[in-house]
């Protein structure tokens, strides 16, 4: 049979495995968008990358005024910015973190 004491290994990304450069917000609401975002955003400061693409379509324009007025807000964020027209455009907004003191930024 199996020997019950070997540690199983988990091939599975642990925290060590730095956040994508970009989140999918579409089709959430604006709560559980927020949430997300927020989340990732410390994920992306932490790990030092910069700048991160907030895709949240394009749609009503419920979620990207939300999304705007919280990155607005947030203490981590330097300024951002509608994304390029051939990159998503308005539905696409990109986001500049502030420097992490003692980090260089991962490009």
């Amino acid at each position: 049979g199996e020997a019950p004491d070997r540690p199983q290994v988990e091939l599975v990304a642990g925290p060590a495995a730095p956040p994508p450069a970009e989140i999918h917000l579409r089709g959430l609401t604006v709560e559980e968008a927020l949430r997300r975002l927020e989340a990732y955003l410390d994920d992306a400061y932490l790990a030092g990358i910069s700048p991160v693409r907030v895709v949240h379509g394009r749609g009503t324009g419920t979620l990207r005024r939300a999304v705007r007025e919280f990155l607005g807000r947030h203490p981590l964020v330097s300024q951002f910015r509608p994304a390029e027209e051939f990159a998503g455009g308005d539905g696409v907004t990109v986001v500049e973190l502030a420097a992490r003191p003692g980090v260089a930024l991962r490009r």
